[in-house]
């Protein structure tokens, strides 16, 4: 059964206040609500070792990742 890609409600309820870039880069994607939750939390930092090898084994996981890492770097200057 696949999964249905996000809609910006979603991206908003999982990450918060994000640029509407940011948004639609994570949307074009074609990530899931799972592949998103498992992005956050590696931003985050809340993940263990097992995720971080999820990370390395899913490519949109880790555009996403890519995206929101951007994100917070960009607030922390």
């Amino acid at each position: 059964m696949k999964a249905t890609p996000l809609n910006e409600k979603q991206v908003r309820a999982v990450v918060g206040e994000l640029s509407a870039a940011r948004v639609a880069a994570i949307l074009n994607t074609g990530a899931t609500l799972e592949d998103l939750e498992t992005a956050a939390a590696l931003v985050a930092g809340e993940s263990d070792v097992a995720g971080r090898e999820h990370r390395a084994s899913s490519r949109t996981v880790a555009a996403v990742y890519d995206i929101l890492a951007l994100d917070q770097a960009d607030e922390e200057r």
